[in-house]
């Protein structure tokens, strides 16, 4: 899979949108625009993205904060008010609560959120905001699928991607896949910080400090993904050739 990155496109958004929305928010529109114009990862619409900053709130003091996809925005086409912004701590602090159902989940992203008038944010926002690192994205990416709606998913994750991917069994969006990837990054050895995520049937997550960094991650893990498939499709359709005589 080809990068579709320009510096100069990126930095035409950055001229464009940061004097009103943020630099950080402007790389966040193009990247997920650049996600979203591959159909590939994110088929029919889906996929998500964040971004943590600091953001003035309505009375006048700065906030740690998380800007994140809301839901019924296509990445493709997403713009600054796409994502709602999100009180950064409150949103960890969920995902250390032992057990939290779907409704409460919504009012707690909701009750948290700078503009009431934003859209809801993504189902997959406590997870975006229990993840360190500054930028994060999310697709469903084909090649990723291809491994992981098998039986020995997390075996082929290993052997296509590396051991530096931390793969995480199937478990519902929402609260209950924050929770796990909480307790799954919580028992990695000291040290051992995964650059990629993913998650048995759905998906993978990358991050980096910059948007550029989330991006080229995305795109290359998904490319070592492809690869694996075409070498053993080739290997396949070898063994089953009937030997010459």
């Amino acid at each position: 899979m080809e990068s579709l990155y320009r510096s100069s496109d990126a930095a035409r958004f950055v001229a464009d949108l940061a004097s009103t929305w943020g630099e950080e928010l402007a790389q966040r529109v193009y990247t997920s625009r650049l996600l979203g114009r591959e159909p590939a990862l994110v088929l029919h619409g889906g996929g998500n993205t964040s971004v943590k900053g600091r953001a003035r709130q309505p009375f006048g003091q700065d906030s740690d904060v998380i800007w994140v996809k809301g839901s019924g925005w296509d990445l493709a086409s997403i713009e600054p008010r796409g994502f709602p912004a999100c009180r950064l701590a409150h949103l960890r602090r969920c995902c250390e609560e032992p057990a939290m159902s779907d409704e409460r989940m919504v009012t707690e992203l909701r009750g948290q959120m700078l503009d009431p008038q934003s859209p809801t944010p993504s189902v997959e926002a406590l997870l975006h905001a229990f993840l360190p690192a500054r930028f994060v994205d999310h697709t469903h990416a084909d090649a990723v699928l291809s491994l992981v709606d098998q039986p020995d998913a997390a075996a082929r994750v290993r052997e296509a991607l590396g051991e530096g991917v931390l793969f995480v069994p199937y478990v519902m969006p929402g609260f209950v896949l924050a929770r796990a990837v909480l307790e799954l990054w919580r028992a990695l050895p000291a040290g051992d910080t995964p650059t990629a995520m993913v998650l048995e049937k759905h998906g993978i997550f990358t991050w980096g400090e910059t948007a550029l960094e989330s991006y080229e991650r995305m795109i290359a893990h998904v490319t070592r993904a492809e690869r694996y498939l075409d070498e053993h499709r080739s290997v396949a359709s070898t063994g089953a050739r009937s030997p010459a005589g």
